[in-house]
């Protein structure tokens, strides 16, 4: 990994501490451990250098901040630090849609839900902002990125969130594949960093399927509507094949489940009769449009039909991709763990996971250092290397 190296040249902003609430623990753990290993590997660096390894921090066994948030009986919480914060560089992480974790309100069981969590979130920021040196926040799935934007008498919940947390004292926002990263232009004074799992995906991708030739006749990338075009676009140019594109015909005069429903898919793009055929968005909702895009691949002569998407919430359950699994219109679906995956899902044949711990332990660890992420945010070189790679047959 590009940031596996000595920061040789500049000490942490503070010593580092990972609030991780409930909601991403297992995340949390493996990205923590990513770091210490990180931090063992320059510490024979760091003592030939005669460096202060006590005052580089790198001298701890985990990064890991001791904090909860109970609840009481009526359903309200608060959070609790049960060690020092004071002068560390905090990046608190929490992931919105783990709607695994229950709790109690007089006697009748609640599961949390993405208000839960964010409230949680921001109780941990306030019983340590006081007296941290720098309070960052890591939100995989940046909550109610989906309401970004006004269309009549509307909330606009995700500008209010992150205006929230500006207001807290937070300095860094750290989120993946927004729906829409133009939600910044909330915040335009605070640190706000999107990132990308594109590299990560083309790696699990190549490291299942072999047999995947890159090539302009024989792999095609897709969006699956208008708002996932600069994700297909960016997957398409780095492997150098053609891109297309699904635009949705959706029925105006009727709102079904707070939205309207879709009429057709329409597509643009060249002739994918014999291709594999990749979809890229940023999550699977309930699924349904990502389904009917893969029937009008196959429809349409496609050899594979793969889905790529960041985040898969799956709220309708697993039963329709099952079914159209077996009967050949999904091939396999690629998500990452940046959140909660029902423990039925990796069970079926058709899932794939792309693991982001490693990349995000690479993002705290420079961040706390206050080194440039710039080669993070945009993994071209990356992506161009393991392409060439695998072209060349190493990773086969």
């Amino acid at each position: 990994m590009a940031n596996n190296f000595v920061f040789k040249d500049s000490l942490p902003v503070a010593p580092l501490k990972i609030a991780a609430l409930e909601s991403c623990s297992e995340l949390a753990g493996k990205v923590n451990d990513h770091i210490v290993q990180f931090r063992r590997n320059d510490i024979e660096e760091l003592l030939r250098r005669k460096e202060d390894l006590h005052y580089r921090g790198y001298d701890v066994d985990s990064y890991l901040l001791d904090c909860k948030c109970p609840r009481f009986g009526t359903g309200e919480a608060k959070a609790m630090i049960n060690e020092s914060v004071r002068g560390t560089d905090i990046f608190v992480m929490a992931d919105v849609t783990n709607y695994s974790i229950p709790y109690t309100v007089s006697g009748y069981t609640n599961h949390m839900s993405p208000d839960d969590h964010f409230q949680d979130l921001k109780r941990v920021i306030g019983a340590c902002a006081s007296t941290a040196h720098r309070v960052n926040v890591i939100m995989p799935f940046l909550y109610e990125s989906r309401q970004h934007k006004r269309s009549k008498r509307e909330s606009l919940d995700c500008a209010m969130a992150l205006e929230e947390l500006a207001a807290m004292g937070v300095e860094n926002i750290i989120t993946f594949d927004a729906h829409d990263p133009r939600v910044q232009n909330a915040i335009p004074l605070i640190g706000f960093d999107n990132f990308m799992p594109t590299y990560q995906f083309v790696k699990t991708l190549f490291a299942h399927d072999p047999s995947i030739h890159i090539g302009k006749e024989h792999l095609m990338v897709i969006s699956p509507d208008e708002g996932a075009m600069s994700r297909a676009v960016y997957l398409a140019n780095n492997l150098g094949v053609d891109m297309g594109m699904f635009y949705k015909r959706r029925d105006y005069s009727r709102i079904v489940n707070g939205r309207n429903p879709i009429v057709a898919h329409e597509f643009l793009g060249s002739s994918m009769d014999g291709k594999t055929v990749i979809i890229v968005d940023d999550m699977i909702s309930s699924g349904e449009s990502m389904l009917d895009t893969c029937k009008e691949l196959k429809a349409r002569g496609a050899k594979k039909a793969i889905v790529c998407c960041t985040f898969g919430l799956f709220t309708n359950g697993l039963e329709k991709f099952d079914e159209y699994h077996q009967k050949g219109y999904l091939d396999y679906v690629i998500t990452t763990n940046l959140n909660y995956r029902a423990p039925e899902l990796f069970d079926r044949p058709w899932y794939l996971e792309a693991d982001m711990s490693k990349y995000m332990a690479a993002i705290i660890n420079s961040l706390n250092h206050n080194r440039s992420i710039s080669a993070t945010l945009s993994p071209t070189e990356k992506i161009q290397k393991l392409v060439k790679r695998y072209q060349d047959g190493e990773l086969k």
